[in-house]
């Protein structure tokens, strides 16, 4: 297993560096909004979702394990961008094999 320097990286990623700036920026949003205000969920930049609340068993069902959802990826359950439905991916595959 090599380094980041032995491949000719230095640093994060471009894609990290801008996941780091979006949860930067939803934080920000959420400090900036009256505190009896403050959700901390919602949207950055217009379409990016956010969630710092604590997790819990139903949301993490809700955006991760929906098989009957329509959506193939919806927010993370803790943090910034999209997850994967696996249970919605799960079925799919199942309705194609017997299908």
């Amino acid at each position: 297993m090599g380094s980041n320097r032995e491949h000719g990286r230095r640093g994060p990623s471009i894609g990290r560096l801008i996941v780091l700036g979006l949860a930067a920026a939803a934080v920000v949003k959420e400090l900036r909004t009256p505190e009896d205000q403050r959700t901390w969920h919602g949207e950055v930049v217009g379409f990016v979702p956010y969630d710092f609340r604590p997790p819990t068993v139903a949301r993490f069902n809700e955006r991760v394990w929906d098989p009957k959802g329509d959506h193939l990826f919806s927010p993370q359950v803790f943090g910034v961008g999209w997850t994967v439905n696996i249970g919605r991916v799960v079925e799919l595959v199942r309705r194609k094999i017997e299908a």
